[in-house]
């Protein structure tokens, strides 16, 4: 019988790291899954549609919530994210390790609706000026938008204490060390 899966989900905010740190996870363990999100915002040049998020226009991820397609979705800097439900289910019952990205609120959610599946990890940075360097370097954002998106991560960073691990990303082969012995951990308990 296969043993039941787990939803990891590595959330943090924009720029802390969660692609990089996500991606080393999935390599490291032969059973891990990554969920790919609807979201209604526009591909950064570096993006494949089907790989980093389904981008979908809003008429269409709206449907997506009426029909119940979504385990969480939330509106963030006016686009819209979510996760379909069928296939984390379906890889739960297969005995994966499901890897969710996902913004403070809905990895909460995921926590409240389905806990004992759930891991929550946060990811912060080192602090917020090494974010707001990061954030600059990655020049995907103008100086309005980028001041409004660490306003948001300013006011939630009291939050993310409500995780079952908060892991500082200041160093990659550590944080990431941390984040599957966390994983580890979890799945001998259960």
């Amino acid at each position: 019988m296969t043993p039941r899966g787990l939803l990891v989900v590595i959330a943090g905010p924009s720029g802390v790291g969660k692609g990089t740190v996500h991606a080393r996870v999935r390599a490291a363990l032969p059973e891990a899954w990554l969920s790919v999100s609807l979201t209604t915002r526009s591909p950064r040049p570096s993006e494949v549609d089907g790989v980093d998020y389904r981008f979908v226009d809003r008429p269409t991820f709206e449907q997506a919530i009426a029909d119940g397609l979504l385990l969480e979705w939330t509106e963030y800097a006016g686009n819209l994210y979510g996760t379909p439900v069928t296939p984390v289910d379906d890889a739960v019952a297969e005995g994966k390790v499901v890897v969710l990205d996902f913004e403070l609120e809905g990895a909460l959610n995921v926590k409240e609706m389905r806990p004992d599946d759930t891991l929550t990890i946060a990811l912060l940075p080192p602090s917020m000026e090494e974010l707001q360097r990061r954030l600059r370097e990655r020049g995907t954002e103008g100086d309005d938008a980028l001041a409004a998106r660490l306003e948001v991560i300013a006011a939630q960073m009291p939050h993310w204490q409500r995780f079952d691990r908060v892991i500082v990303n200041d160093d990659l082969d550590r944080c990431v060390g941390e984040v599957l012995d966390a994983i580890a951990e979890t799945r001998r308990r259960r």
